[in-house]
Parts: C-alpha cells; sequence; structure tokens
C-alpha cells in the first residue's frame, strides 16, 4: 500500500511542477505591476525585478497629474450602476425564457443569441447616435444603457435557470403567491451563485471598459480609470513609474471583489444552484 501510494506521488510530480511554473508565470505580471509602482522610470525602463522606495513619488505624481479619486469614484458608480441594472433584467429574462417555455420564445431566444456573433465595435456608431439623440453624451445611461442586457448574461441565467427546482414555484403558485413575489422571495435567493458569477463578470467588464467610454464621455469630470490610464500612456514623456501606480489602483477593486466572490463565482459558472 505504501510503496503504491509513493509511486503515485512520484508519478505527479511532473505535473506539480508544471503547476508551479504555469502559477510563477500568471502572477509574476501582477508582481512586476507592484514593483513598478514603487521604482522610478529609469528603473521600469531597465527591469528591476525588485521592489523600490519610491511608491510615495510615484503616487503623488499619479494625484497631481490625474483626478485620481474622482475618476475611481465615476467607475465605481457606473460599475456598481450597471451591474445592478445588469443583474435585474438578465435574471428575469433568462427567469422567463426558461420556466415559462413556448415555440416563439425559443425562436426569440435564438435570434437573441445571433446578436453574440456581432461585433461590439460595429454597433458603436449607431449606439453612439442614440445617446446623443437622447442627450445621454456625458451621463451615466449613455455608459450603462448599452451593457444592461447582453444576449451572454441572458442565456447564462437561463442555462442556470435549468437547476431551479420547479416544484417550488408550483408551490408558491398554490400559495398564492404572484409571479414577481415567486422572482424576489423564491428564484433569486435560489440563485445565488449565478447572482455572484454574473456580478462578477458584469463589474469587470464596466470597471474595464475603454472604447465606449471614451466615445460617449468627452467631459474630463465624467472620465473612468482606463480613460486615464490611457491618458498617463499617451503623453511624450511617460513616467512608467507613475503609470504603473495608476495601473495597480485601476487593478485593486477588481481582484478584491474577484477574491471575495471567487467561491460563488466557480459555482454559479458551473451552474450550482443553492
Amino acid at each position: 500500500m505504501t510503496k503504491n501510494k509513493s509511486h503515485i506521488q512520484r508519478r505527479l510530480i511532473p505535473s506539480y511542477i508544471f503547476l508551479i511554473i504555469w502559477s510563477f508565470i500568471s502572477v509574476f505580471p501582477l508582481y512586476w505591476m507592484i514593483a513598478g509602482a514603487t521604482n522610478t522610470t529609469q528603473d521600469v525602463s531597465r527591469a528591476k525585478l525588485t521592489l523600490g522606495t519610491h511608491a510615495a513619488d510615484n503616487f503623488n505624481k499619479l494625484l497631481e497629474d490625474s483626478d485620481l479619486w474622482g475618476n475611481m469614484g465615476n467607475s465605481f458608480f457606473y460599475a456598481i450602476i450597471q451591474t445592478v441594472l445588469c443583474l435585474f433584467i438578465c435574471s428575469l429574462a433568462g427567469y422567463g425564457f426558461e420556466l415559462y417555455h413556448d415555440k416563439a420564445k425559443d425562436r426569440l431566444f435564438a435570434f437573441l443569441l445571433l446578436g453574440m456573433m456581432i461585433p461590439p465595435v460595429s454597433t458603436m456608431i449607431p449606439l453612439y447616435r442614440m445617446m446623443t439623440k437622447l442627450s445621454f453624451q456625458d451621463t451615466v445611461w449613455g455608459f450603462v444603457i448599452p451593457g444592461i442586457a447582453t444576449p451572454f448574461m441572458i442565456m447564462m441565467f437561463r442555462q442556470n435557470s435549468r437547476n431551479f427546482p420547479v416544484d417550488i414555484l408550483e408551490a408558491a403558485r398554490l400559495d398564492g403567491l404572484s409571479e414577481f413575489a415567486i422572482f424576489f422571495r423564491m428564484y433569486l435567493p435560489v440563485m445565488k451563485s449565478t447572482y455572484a458569477a454574473a456580478a462578477v463578470i458584469t463589474f469587470m467588464n464596466a470597471w474595464n471598459a475603454y472604447m465606449w467610454p471614451k466615445i460617449i464621455m468627452s467631459d474630463n469630470s465624467t472620465q473612468t480609470m482606463p480613460m486615464l490610464i490611457a491618458n498617463l500612456a499617451s503623453g511624450y514623456v511617460i513616467d512608467y513609474g507613475e503609470l504603473m501606480m495608476g495601473v495597480l489602483f485601476c487593478s485593486i477593486p477588481t481582484m478584491i471583489i474577484f477574491f471575495l466572490l471567487q467561491k460563488q463565482f466557480a459555482e454559479g459558472i458551473t451552474g450550482a444552484v443553492k
């Protein structure tokens, strides 16, 4: 028994070595970003890999050259609004498509999935014209409306709704609950893992969005963190230490959100229902 155990362990050594090397490769960009944020631009250009002592200087330069807190507040505000609206609308759509079946809804859902094949860049011009006609330029609605209902999120909620216990739905109707009461009091708590996974994906997409905010947000007071990073990287002389500090601040919120919800994210992606 002991020999078989040791033999199995020896066979797993190459797998462990591969995983260690791959983990190092995956974590290295994060370490490089942190190291760059603590070094001068000359050190970053020389590819210095050790931590430096210029983090405070880079942070002060970032505060002087940009509206860091204002841009971060804009990103939080836009991302939270878009996440809440997207979760509500897409979950309601997925709930309806799966639990109220008929051929017309299936055809509509198939047509909706075709939207996943359309490149987002091709929709920028018509979206911009629509938003400007509605006077939504430089407003939160101009930012969030194009992303509050996506085919992928609707499909994700519909697929995970297949695991929703139909018996609960029928029992709730017999108890006299309305359809919206069933959705909020029965469906939503049971599908919390799916909501967590969808929240992580939607928040990260909204936080990291660059092209659409760049088009619809022309006022400096409405700019987001990715736009701040792009401005820092577009000068004639780039301060790489300051740039790395900006990238670090831009990355921290999404890392925190993912680490807090990683367990629920994994359950939601695999279709778990609790």
